[in-house]
């Protein structure tokens, strides 16, 4: 009975804690816009917002880094649970690449913020741009394909179609902020963003659904 307690513990706690980072999250893009005169974000990218001579600097910092705590421990959580849950491997292996991508995203651009609004060339935005977020994509891409898939398999079939989701637009944002006009950059980027943004907080939601075997064994008990 105490292990299911706190199984229980953890999935309500994955589940509160990916909801908040997610709010969070939205807050960092509303308000710091309000913060940064002529912020066109249709334009410009989300990050803009935390760059170091940003205007909205401190406020928008101060949102995302309420956001990267709840996004680390719901990860944290989910990591518990992926490894003392029943999950398969696919589905535990991809729940292991998502924690892996944010925990990247969250010390790398920490490290690394843009030190200006846009692309300027300096090495600290080339690491940001170039680095940190191409290899946040490839996990982001990877970890949802594998969740998809792992999700499928077990029969969990709206998970796997929200991780399709969240696929089809990470790679709808990291392609076509390529190939759109620049003024529309920011809304193609913010597919990227937003797709793991939002997924966390899903499978912080669908944690607290028990696997129906793990609901059979709980009633024989």
């Amino acid at each position: 009975m105490e292990n299911s307690s706190l199984d229980d513990d953890i999935r309500r706690w994955a589940c509160v804690c990916g909801i908040v980072s997610v709010v969070f999250y939205l807050l960092h893009d509303c308000i710091g816009a309000m913060y940064y005169p002529g912020y066109r974000w249709m334009a410009q990218a989300v990050s803009d917002l935390t760059a170091a001579d940003a205007p909205s600097f401190v406020i928008a910092k101060g949102f995302t880094t309420v956001h990267g705590i709840f996004c680390c421990l719901c990860c944290a959580f989910l990591f518990l649970r992926a490894k003392h849950g029943s999950c398969g491997r696919v589905l535990r292996l991809g729940i292991y690449l998502f924690v892996l991508m944010h925990a990247v995203s969250a010390i790398g651009y920490s490290l690394f913020p843009l030190s200006s609004s846009g692309y300027d060339g300096s090495v600290q935005s080339f690491i940001h741009v170039y680095v940190i977020t191409d290899l946040v994509v490839l996990l982001s891409i990877v970890s949802l394909v594998l969740i998809a898939a792992g999700s499928f398999l077990e029969k969990r079939r709206l998970l796997g179609i929200l991780a399709l989701c969240a696929f089809f637009l990470m790679f709808a944002g990291a392609v076509g902020s390529t190939k759109v006009p620049r003024e529309y950059f920011g809304l193609v980027e913010r597919f990227s963003t937003y797709s793991a943004v939002v997924f966390t907080g899903v499978l912080g939601v669908a944690s607290l659904r028990r696997p129906s075997h793990e609901r059979r064994e709980e009633l024989a008990e």
